[in-house]
């Protein structure tokens, strides 16, 4: 069975830059340039998070919160203690 890791993440579209600015109350708080206009915000999340991860972005996926700044991602091949290392996140 191929590990799979969940995040909800919490987005705010437009900002100047992509960024992880921390966690709050579990939940990983990421500011992106793009739009939340069409998917933008979406693919831009997921795109992001590939990249931070080192993964394919095939393997990232928002699976709630389409359109809802409040998401569930799903990362597939990683588990959440993998996720969370390689974000600079603590595991607890």
């Amino acid at each position: 069975m191929t590990a799979s890791a969940r995040l909800t993440v919490r987005v705010t579209p437009r900002a100047g830059r992509d960024e992880i600015t921390g966690t709050r109350d579990g939940v990983l708080q990421v500011r992106l340039k793009a739009p939340p206009v069409e998917g933008a915000a979406n693919a831009g999340l997921e795109r992001f998070l590939a990249d931070q991860l080192r993964v394919a972005k095939s393997d990232v996926s928002v699976l709630t919160g389409h359109r809802s700044r409040t998401k569930q991602v799903g990362i597939d091949g990683l588990d959440t203690t993998e996720v969370n290392r390689r974000l600079g996140l603590s595991s607890s």
